[in-house]
């Protein structure tokens, strides 16, 4: 047989058996007076196996390895480890698709998604509980608020597995006091009114107060308070942080970051 009709029988490409004569998977046969390979029956048998074996999803080293005569592993082993692999793609299969089941229910129900989309339910329904607080205030959204959301989606996606205790607690307080979004509201109403004012402005003292009793102390047990002179120094994320604000809006910030110090003891 040549390699088109020996393809043709198995149902893969030339292509496929070429590499596979490249790998070493599949020993090349001897070559005609012609320059042509003749490939056997036994040729088309070992072929019709790789075939099978890679679909099942073993990797070319691993059909080589059952394949071989002296394989470190026999095919029980290499279709055990297979099979566990796939269960765990199927879980992490499961998983993303009960989350985008989530996003669709969110998305019916709100008839939108945030901007921030995906986030984590929890951080989802603090999204929404913003949203029923914006909605009850004339006009479009505050801007300090979608910057909150921002950040909040960015804390998030880079907080490691099970350093989520900020989020809980943040959740916590919005569940445990009604009046906590509203309060929160009115900080981002202060806040945006310092997007054009100076440094020294007083609202900046009187807005910092305000961040500061609208922190619950569950939440502000779970925070990592920074260091107020490394916010200021304009290294790393803190400087980018603290760039992103207004300059009264920064110092109303970074006065808060003191208060909290204070306050936590």
């Amino acid at each position: 047989m040549r390699i088109g009709e020996l393809a043709g029988i198995v149902g893969i490409t030339t292509r496929a058996v070429r590499h596979y004569h490249r790998t070493g998977l599949l020993p090349e046969p001897p070559r005609q007076p012609n320059g042509y390979r003749e490939y056997s029956l036994r040729d088309a048998i070992e072929l019709a196996r790789i075939r099978r074996l890679t679909e099942l999803g073993l990797s070319l080293d691993e059909v080589k390895d059952v394949l071989a005569d002296d394989a470190g592993k026999d095919l029980i082993e290499i279709l055990t480890e297979l099979d566990a692999d796939l269960a765990r793609q199927e879980e992490a299969i499961r998983q993303r698709r009960a989350r985008l089941a989530r996003l669709f229910e969110q998305a019916e129900r709100t008839g939108r998604l945030p901007d921030e989309a995906p986030v984590s339910p929890e951080l989802a329904a603090i999204f929404d509980d913003m949203d029923r607080a914006s909605a009850l205030l004339p006009g479009p959204e505050s801007a300090m608020a979608a910057k909150e959301r921002q950040l909040l989606a960015l804390l998030e996606t880079g907080s490691p597995d099970g350093d989520r205790g900020w989020l809980d607690a943040m959740m916590l307080s919005f569940r445990a006091d009604p009046a906590a979004m509203r309060r929160a509201y009115a900080v981002y109403a202060r806040m945006d009114e310092l997007a054009e004012a100076a440094e020294d402005d007083p609202r900046v003292e009187r807005t910092a107060r305000a961040i500061v009793d609208s922190i619950p102390d569950e939440a502000l047990r779970a925070m990592t308070i920074p260091d107020d002179d490394d916010a200021r120094d304009g290294d790393g994320f803190a400087g980018a942080f603290f760039e992103d604000f207004a300059p009264a809006q920064a110092a109303a910030v970074l006065r808060a970051i003191e208060l909290l110090k204070e306050r936590a003891g």
